[in-house]
């Protein structure tokens, strides 16, 4: 008996501390944490990757087959328009063109023979000693010996361009970035030319490739700021200009996005082609606005107990009020994560909440409805309803007896976090 006694004296002891902590909490209400409206500046940016390139970058091919016999210019070297960079050795289409030579003089020989026979026919059939037939047959041999030599003319002159291909000129000038061929390599020219050479045409402007997606590329215009960074200098920030906008979609993951290429100036030449480069191209700025931290714009208070008791258990009314949570923190849960709202998105209505105090003296949350502008991912700019050091409502303060008490309490929601 002393145990079943025992036993009821502490479930009794633990029911009147719950009830006695659960009615202070509630006479106390919760406890906001919020932040203070300020003004300055804010800028909207579109996020994105792309590669950094040469704005010509040359590939230099071969093409006819053979072996190579010297390379004359090796990474990183300068070259100019028509400078000689490789050598293939011609020594098969030497004698090429030499076979050629010799048919196109075999040709020629059986031309005049023609031409001799054809006068000669021509004179006895005007003596009426040779027939019109015979007469028909000579000028017939006559235009296929001349035919012939054209013909020859021809593939002598294919065997010398052949020749000359056996040399690689660099077609710009520039630089080379890529050496793609060793001397005594075979490259075979049958299917598809073979690349030799990488030549970069000016690396002090070069461009970058961003692709945008969908959901951002209505924000980009020609000639915006670009502020970018590259893995090899975290620290320093690269400016650059919005140059084209192609229209070419293309399709990644499921995800369409657009070329944007950016125009970058690398006089210093401290960027490489090929970098990485993480962009933010500047869709919007404004200086000495009002703004408040995103999290104001995402925060709902927790319903009253009278509210919860009237809709049911706390858990079932969790759902709509998300969805009101995203519909109006919008600029904070952009579906890319990078740009947030573009500028057609400016002046879109938002409730925010800002402390009161109640006829009994409590802390309450006052609904409040402003209008926004631009966002940066952290501040929104607030155009109409607020005013400078205003106190919105960004979160609620939780104790960790309080959290540990509604999360220990089986029979009920407690309260919750937003």
């Amino acid at each position: 008996m002393m145990k079943w006694l025992i036993a009821v004296l502490v479930i009794a002891g633990a029911a009147g501390g719950g009830a006695w902590y659960w009615k202070q909490h509630e006479e106390k209400g919760p406890d906001y944490k919020t932040a203070t409206v300020t003004r300055g500046d804010l800028i909207q940016v579109v996020t994105a990757t792309g590669q950094l390139n040469p704005q010509t970058n040359v590939t230099v091919g071969s093409q006819v087959s053979g072996i190579i016999s010297k390379l004359y210019v090796d990474y990183n070297s300068p070259v100019t328009n028509g400078q000689v960079i490789a050598q293939i050795d011609p020594v098969t289409y030497k004698a090429l063109v030499a076979l050629a030579h010799a048919d196109l003089a075999s040709a020629k020989a059986s031309l005049e023979l023609a031409q001799a026979e054809e006068e000669r026919s021509n004179a006895l059939y005007q003596a009426q000693i040779v027939s019109k037939s015979d007469m028909d047959t000579a000028v017939a041999t006559l235009h296929q010996a001349d035919a012939t030599v054209m013909m020859k003319q021809a593939s002598l002159d294919q065997a010398q361009a052949n020749l000359s291909y056996t040399t690689i000129y660099a077609p710009v000038d520039g630089v080379v970035i890529s050496r793609n061929v060793d001397v005594g390599q075979t490259v075979a020219a049958s299917l598809s030319a073979p690349t030799l050479y990488m030549i970069a045409n000016d690396l002090t402007r070069m461009q970058i490739d961003a692709l945008v997606s969908e959901a951002d590329i209505g924000g980009i215009e020609m000639n915006q700021a670009v502020n970018f960074t590259v893995d090899a200098f975290p620290s320093r920030t690269f400016p650059a200009t919005v140059v084209q906008i192609r229209n070419a979609p293309q399709t990644n993951q499921n995800v369409i996005t657009y070329d944007t290429v950016i125009g970058v100036d690398n006089s210093d030449l401290k960027l490489r082609p090929g970098m990485t480069a993480n962009v933010s191209i500047i869709t919007a700025a404004r200086t000495n606005v009002l703004k408040i931290p995103n999290g104001a714009l995402r925060f709902h208070p927790p319903e009253a107990p009278d509210a919860r008791k009237e809709a049911g258990t706390g858990a079932s009314n969790s759902v709509p009020q998300t969805g009101a949570m995203r519909a109006e923190g919008g600029p904070g849960s952009h579906p890319n994560g990078g740009g947030g709202a573009h500028p057609r998105s400016e002046r879109t209505s938002h409730t925010v909440y800002i402390l009161d105090k109640a006829p009994d003296g409590k802390e309450i949350a006052k609904p409040v409805q402003i209008k926004t502008g631009i966002n940066d991912g952290i501040f929104t700019q607030v155009t109409d309803g607020l005013k400078e050091g205003d106190e919105v409502i960004v979160g609620i303060n939780f104790s960790t007896g309080a959290s540990q008490s509604s999360s220990s309490n089986p029979f009920g929601g407690g309260m919750r976090r937003f």
